[in-house]
């Protein structure tokens, strides 16, 4: 349970789930056939959006939406999928189950779901021909339930890896991992998909978790002080990286306030990721806001909110390694965290 602390964890790592959010539910589908999969937010009742992107590969659908001069104010789902370009249609999955609950915008003509969706680059994992679809989509929203969500290879974690930058056979196991936490009655959650073509770094201690290996595979390189020593990385296909994320808090926000949530929470990727926000990866973040909790009183400003979300950001990208498991698949193995554990610092 995401309630109960890893092995070699902080304390930290204790702070829950991204559902201890009021309103918020989450499903995972992961695909039997290959490391892959899907996983999808629903906020059935409706939730204020906004959205940050910051890496410069992004596959994205129905962002511009959440724009705070746009006309929608309210979104139904968010899908974070593997398979690159092609699993964006798991969010059409999404879409109609919601509409055939009669969740969703009404257009006159029908109940109009809004599901913004984002992906990642999983393909080096097993068949590449296998990726989610509108079927995973559905099956991830049948799933989906208000307990804390599975982590590690499960849904868009399923084929995720790290330390990519001196090429993928030195990688390890990335995944998904959630976190929360409350103050003075308001809650903010994080579930993160870390695909990461950086290292993972725990930011409480400045170590290494997860990520690049040495050539022979046995150890973790880290890759900020290779780089920095001068060490040349491999020549990358652009866009084949990317941690997806949703930030999500019950209290009430605008549109403006959603996106600046959205945007804060980068500083907890920036934590535990190094490098981030590369020209390799499409690093997206989601913010929802299910308007449970009003802001006044002793409640939290935006400050704070901003403090909230980017330490559950943190936290929930290093839950995600650490609660991901080694996969092989023929010649390629992908070891996880605890197959190696963090590097003392020289």
């Amino acid at each position: 349970m995401s309630d109960q602390p890893l092995p070699g964890t902080p304390a930290t790592a204790r702070a829950g789930a991204i559902t201890d959010v009021a309103g918020i539910e989450v499903g995972h589908y992961s695909d039997p056939r290959r490391p892959t999969g899907c996983t999808v937010v629903l906020t059935r009742g409706g939730a204020v959006a906004g959205v940050d992107v910051r890496g410069a590969a992004p596959g994205t659908r129905e962002t511009d939406l959440l724009a705070p001069g746009n006309l929608v104010q309210q979104v139904h789902a968010v899908v974070l999928a593997g398979g690159s370009a092609w699993g964006l249609a798991a969010a059409d999955g999404a879409t109609r189950w919601l509409e055939e609950r009669g969740i969703g915008l009404d257009v006159r003509y029908g109940t109009l779901p809004i599901v913004p969706a984002a992906v990642l680059f999983d393909l080096p994992v097993g068949d590449a021909r296998i990726r989610p679809d509108a079927a995973a989509g559905y099956a991830a929203c049948e799933a989906a339930s208000s307990a804390a969500p599975a982590e590690g290879n499960v849904g868009a974690g399923s084929g995720a890896l790290v330390g990519k930058l001196f090429g993928v056979h030195r990688a390890m196991k990335g995944g998904i991992g959630t976190a929360s936490v409350t103050v003075n009655g308001v809650t903010v959650g994080a579930l993160i998909a870390c695909n990461a073509l950086g290292d993972v770094i725990d930011p409480d201690t400045a170590q290494v978790i997860a990520g690049a290996r040495t050539e022979d595979g046995r150890a973790l390189l880290d890759t900020r002080r290779a780089l920095l020593r001068g060490e040349l990385p491999k020549p990358l296909l652009a866009g084949t990286n990317t941690t997806l994320g949703v930030v999500a808090t019950d209290a009430v926000l605008t549109k403006v306030q959603a996106n600046r949530l959205a945007s804060v929470a980068h500083d907890g990727l920036a934590r535990a990721i190094n490098p981030v926000h590369t020209m390799s990866d499409g690093d997206t973040l989601f913010a929802l806001a299910t308007g449970r909790v009003p802001l006044e009183g002793d409640a939290p400003g935006m400050t704070v909110l901003g403090t909230m979300a980017a330490e559950v950001v943190a936290i929930a990208t290093l839950r995600a390694v650490r609660a991901a498991t080694s996969v092989r698949i023929g010649e390629s193995y992908f070891p996880s965290a605890a197959d190696l554990g963090p590097r003392p610092p020289p």
